[in-house]
């Protein structure tokens, strides 16, 4: 079988944290139905710092979150208390008026309209209500520059209210669809989305060291969010992170968390919804959302980086047809790394990365903290791990 997954694995963490164009370091797990089969930390927390990264390092996971929030979305479904398909405002009453961008006047001002038809929860889950991110669209870019549309970042309610970029339904647009969503989730189970998630998703699958807020052990093993300059060195941005108190639980990309508390999730979904200590989604649910969404109009496309210093043009597997489902990206054709067609996955805004392949019945995770998204050497290294897992035959000799 040549290489094993261990020695595999560790050259490609050890190759991203050297180098001119390094990483300061990485975090990486895989995993089978029932527990880690390679786990590997290599690096510092930051760049010149004396704390080494270590597998129980904290991690901004940005939108990593946002199949935590759908599993909450997906609960309150089973539970008999939302209709996907019912307006959204029906739960969330501020989302019914929201109104469609239909371009600026001679001054600047936004033009706008109301929309053709309600925004529903699936459209939400699918991100097809209309939302986008100031980072990868020019007229979301234009509101923040010139009209003061607080970012997401910000976990502020004033940065959900931004226009409709076109009319519920029509298209597939990256967005802050999962905020609304985690909303949604909220006016239903009348708690905050982090208190939800801890007693309904967390405490079934053993998950304590991820939150909304850091708690001060999180908070001690936190690594350092860095930019990556144009000349490819790297500056660390100690201050670059989420409000310590956040006024929304941002569905979208608001947690924390230890790369291992992340793998009971992708575990969960790898077994038909089911946790060590419970069940979190019936069997025909997991079946049920893992499947694409969209309508043949609405297309996965490449995310375009608007904003430089914090995405790159990015895209999964070019050229192989992709779609969403609720709520993770789905390679439609067998890709390149060995992920078969059907598998799911995502990835968080500084280089977070992971994959769920149910078929197989193993999953993984890489995790780095930097700027801009799509960073070449991270999602390099990312790409590179999640071929070995499949080259080594022993995810799959697991399965």
């Amino acid at each position: 079988m040549g290489i094993n997954l261990k020695s595999a694995c560790d050259g490609i963490l050890q190759k991203v944290v050297t180098g001119k164009d390094r990483v300061p370091g990485v975090v990486a797990m895989i995993t089978d139905r029932s527990a880690n089969i390679y786990e590997g930390s290599v690096g510092e927390r930051s760049l010149g710092g004396r704390q080494a990264m270590t597998t129980d390092t904290v991690f901004a996971i940005f939108s990593t979150t946002k199949a935590i929030t759908g599993t909450a979305v997906l609960q309150c479904v089973e539970d008999g208390k939302l209709d996907l398909d019912a307006p959204a405002k029906n739960y969330v009453p501020d989302i019914g008026k929201l109104e469609v961008l239909t371009g600026f006047d001679a001054k600047g001002n936004p033009k706008l309209r109301a929309p053709a038809r309600d925004i529903t929860t699936r459209m939400l889950m699918l991100h097809t209500a209309g939302l986008g991110y100031d980072f990868f669209n020019a007229n979301y870019l234009r509101l923040a520059q010139e009209r003061g549309q607080p970012s997401v970042v910000t976990c502020s309610k004033a940065s959900l209210n931004t226009p409709l970029l076109f009319d519920p339904g029509e298209k597939w647009e990256y967005g802050s669809n999962i905020d609304w969503a985690g909303q949604v989730v909220e006016s239903i189970r009348g708690k905050r989305l982090g208190e939800v998630m801890r007693e309904r998703i967390f405490a079934p699958l053993g998950m304590e060291d991820i939150a909304f807020s850091l708690t001060p052990s999180m908070r001690s093993r936190l690594a350092t969010i860095h930019q990556r300059e144009a000349d490819g060195s790297l500056t660390p941005l100690p201050d670059m992170q989420l409000p310590p108190e956040p006024e929304v639980h941002m569905g979208g990309h608001g947690l924390y968390g230890s790369i291992g508390e992340y793998m009971k999730f992708i575990r969960m979904w790898l077994n038909d919804g089911a946790g060590l200590q419970g069940r979190v989604l019936k069997k025909e649910t997991v079946e049920a959302a893992v499947r694409n969404g969209l309508q043949a109009h609405q297309t996965v496309t490449m995310l375009p980086g608007i904003i430089p210093t914090l995405s790159n043009d990015a895209e999964f597997f070019p050229g192989l047809k992709k779609s969403w489902c609720l709520t993770f990206m789905v390679n439609d054709e067998d890709a390149p790394t060995g992920r078969p067609a059907g598998a799911i996955g995502w990835a968080g805004l500084a280089n977070t990365f992971y994959w769920i392949d149910r078929k197989n019945g193993f999953g993984g995770y890489w995790a780095t903290q930097i700027l801009p998204f799509g960073d070449p050497t991270s999602f390099g290294g990312y790409m590179e791990f999640e071929t070995a897992a499949y080259a080594t035959g022993e995810a799959r000799a697991a399965a």
